[in-house]
């Protein structure tokens, strides 16, 4: 995947997640708001013969006002499917319609499509309730990083992938190892010297599936587990059965009791610290970037202003936001000057006066971080989305608002 695929994926991955942190906040009275899962092989044309279907059935609901509001979301969505062709999109969608609570005893109808989610929607899937149906989704969000895996002992061998959070068998293998018991008339020497050369075929067999698996994907993997018991994970690894590159990219071996498909899912929860450190450690490595050279190297930028200045003049290489920013930037007329304001986004749009004293018109209120990327995507600026999961990361929101950069030279800003 490219840098430039990967600050797509974490574009549209914050965009869904506004969506669904937006969603998650509505509330509907009675089971009417209506949640939709297509996968991308479903014709557009059976999705609305469901819908078609669902709003005949929904004329038995007694509450005349869920009645109501059922059908007109129902009719909402087969609206929006007018708009697509034989299918949905390259891995699917989902459709979010219904009244939900706007105050005062008052409904208000919306209606929201996401499109190609981070990964393919499985299964075609309507739910109605007093919720919106997101967990689904929040798990894609959550489904980070390509991982392989390899559990083996001398008897068997599985190998697959970890795509996300979902463990995927791919290729197995069985050992013609004999056990530790000799047979009859060997010599004990002539036993041992076969039973090693068994292990070792079995090995180099169980490196051929690996390397022939993970080899050409070797660029987009976040890295390769192994498990099994002792010693043959440590014999396996120690033995430099595997690629090359493929060695290089181990994050770690772990204890595990099985090795058939289920020791792969064993594997995983065995190696969930290692994955967390992983995922986090791409945003580590920004941020101990970004302090040496707030200290020490001059290269750093933080805060709206300085760093929307600083992506202006395009000397920012790579901008910083955190992943739990969640504010709006007011734009304010300043006569021949704009002035700018930053606000949370549940607050309502503060009055501005201007630097020279005047009354500031409102030009426009935007997310933040659409503001600052669409001036990063002009100047060829790399945003990167950083966790909160580990200590400066929290510093980057709290401390520094959220937003920071790296800096291509010094400005002085």
């Amino acid at each position: 995947m490219s840098g430039q695929d990967i600050e797509e994926s974490d574009r549209k991955k914050y965009e869904f997640r506004r969506v669904i942190e937006e969603l998650n906040d509505f509330e509907g009275s009675g089971t009417q708001l209506v949640t939709i899962y297509v996968p991308e092989d479903r014709q557009i044309s059976d999705v609305a013969a469901h819908v078609t279907q669902e709003h005949s059935e929904a004329s038995n609901i007694k509450s005349k006002q869920t009645r109501t509001n059922v059908q007109d979301a129902l009719t909402s969505i087969k609206d929006r499917l007018k708009y697509y062709g034989n299918f949905p999109p390259e891995n699917g969608m989902v459709l979010f319609s219904g009244a939900v609570d706007s105050g005062g005893g008052q409904t208000e109808m919306i209606t929201r499509v996401l499109e190609s989610p981070p990964q393919p929607v499985e299964s075609f899937r309507y739910h109605c309730d007093s919720d919106f149906l997101t967990e689904p989704l929040e798990h894609m969000l959550a489904d980070q990083g390509l991982y392989g895996l390899v559990v083996l002992d001398r008897r068997e061998a599985n190998v697959g992938w970890l795509r996300g959070k979902r463990v995927e068998p791919v290729k197995s293998a069985s050992s013609l190892v004999p056990g530790k018991q000799r047979k009859g008339g060997q010599s004990a020497q002539r036993f041992a010297r076969l039973r090693l050369e068994a292990i070792d075929n079995f090995y180099q067999e169980v490196a051929g599936m690996a390397n022939d698996l993970f080899v050409p994907e070797r660029h987009d993997l976040e890295g390769i587990l192994v498990g099994g018991p002792s010693p043959t994970k440590d014999e396996f690894l120690d033995g430099d059965y595997l690629h090359h590159e493929l060695q290089d990219q181990v994050l770690g071996k772990f204890d595990v009791s099985y090795t058939d498909e289920s020791g792969l899912y064993d594997l995983v929860d065995a190696a969930e610290e290692a994955l967390a450190d992983a995922e986090v450690m791409k945003d580590k490595n920004q941020m101990e970037e970004f302090f040496k050279q707030l200290h020490d190297g001059g290269l750093a930028t933080y805060g709206f202003e300085p760093t929307r200045r600083n992506l202006v003049m395009g000397s920012v290489d790579r901008l910083l936001i955190s992943e739990d920013l969640r504010k709006d930037v007011v734009v304010y007329d300043c006569g021949d000057v704009e002035e700018y304001e930053v606000v949370d986004q549940r607050n309502s749009t503060p009055e501005h006066t201007c630097e020279d004293g005047s009354e500031a018109e409102v030009v426009e209120r935007e997310d933040v971080i659409e503001h600052l990327i669409a001036i990063a995507e002009q100047r060829g600026t790399e945003p990167k989305f950083i966790s909160t999961d580990f200590e400066k990361g929290e510093q980057l929101h709290d401390a520094f608002g959220g937003i920071a950069g790296i800096l291509r030279y010094e400005t002085g800003v």
